[in-house]
């Protein structure tokens, strides 16, 4: 995983230009106070650019990221001069399974299908040990994924992305082959990329493997590690999950 989005890191902003991160943000702030009010300290594992962690910063809290890729997190820190907020905001450059700051936080955070790309047991275990070790006794751990039944139900498709801005032009085509037995979709990116103000073109292929999840099976790991789900919902809805929720949505907390 750890050189996942290096080979295109820089283009990582452009290409979810239009994922909403101000209405997302807003929503996680909704559960937070739903099941956590009064929280002031987050820690978001695997961070990105850190655009959902800047917006936590603005509404309130101190946020802390860890994201693996190097290319990511001084994005973040070039990011993080744009902030207009005094709480504490840092980007640490580091593994999400092994990670440990030795801080306590009100609420541990994981984003953007994060979960779904430990894709072996022991991956995802240790990622869960590392929200355990960072939450306070009432600390709530939200985290989404890929939902095993509609991702059977409905299937991955092929899907082609056009983006440009000023500086460059971007053409990229997600194959996805599913593996039954494992639980995992591999998704083949390529990724054509046009530098208008260098002329230059360059291409890059990378295979994403994600997992998708059942809830049995996340309450059979969290339990391992003296956590529970607490609540579960569809991904942005608040929906309940149904064989069309593609994408879902956990809150686990501690067992007293």
């Amino acid at each position: 995983m750890n050189s996942t989005f290096n080979l295109y890191a820089k283009y990582y902003d452009l290409l979810y230009k239009d994922k909403d991160y101000e209405r997302e943000s807003e929503y996680i702030i909704k559960l937070i106070d739903k099941f956590r009010p009064d929280s002031e300290t987050i820690l978001d594992l695997g961070s990105g650019t850190g655009r959902h962690d800047l917006i936590l910063a603005e509404k309130g809290y101190d946020v802390t990221g860890i994201e693996i890729s190097e290319i990511m997190s001084k994005e973040a820190e070039r990011n993080k001069k744009n902030i207009r907020s005094d709480r504490k905001v840092k980007f640490v450059n580091g593994d999400i399974r092994n990670t440990r700051l030795h801080e306590k936080f009100d609420i541990v955070i994981s984003l953007f299908h994060v979960m779904s790309y430990q894709i072996s047991n022991k991956d995802l275990t240790k990622t869960f040990a590392t929200a355990e070790s960072h939450l306070k006794d009432d600390g709530i751990f939200i985290f989404d994924f890929w939902y095993g039944p509609a991702v059977l139900t409905e299937r991955p498709e092929s899907r082609v992305k056009y983006l440009e801005n000023e500086e460059i032009k971007i053409e990229r085509h997600a194959e996805p082959f599913l593996k039954i037995n494992e639980n995992t979709v591999d998704v083949k990116y390529t990724v054509k990329i046009e530098e208008k103000t260098e002329g230059k073109n360059n291409e890059i292929t990378e295979i994403h493997s994600m997992r998708y999840f059942f809830i049995p099976e996340l309450k059979l790991i969290l339990n391992q590690l003296n956590m529970g789900i607490m609540h579960f919902e569809e991904w942005m809805t608040g929906n309940k999950l149904s064989d069309e929720s593609w994408y879902a949505l956990v809150i686990a907390g501690k067992r007293s």
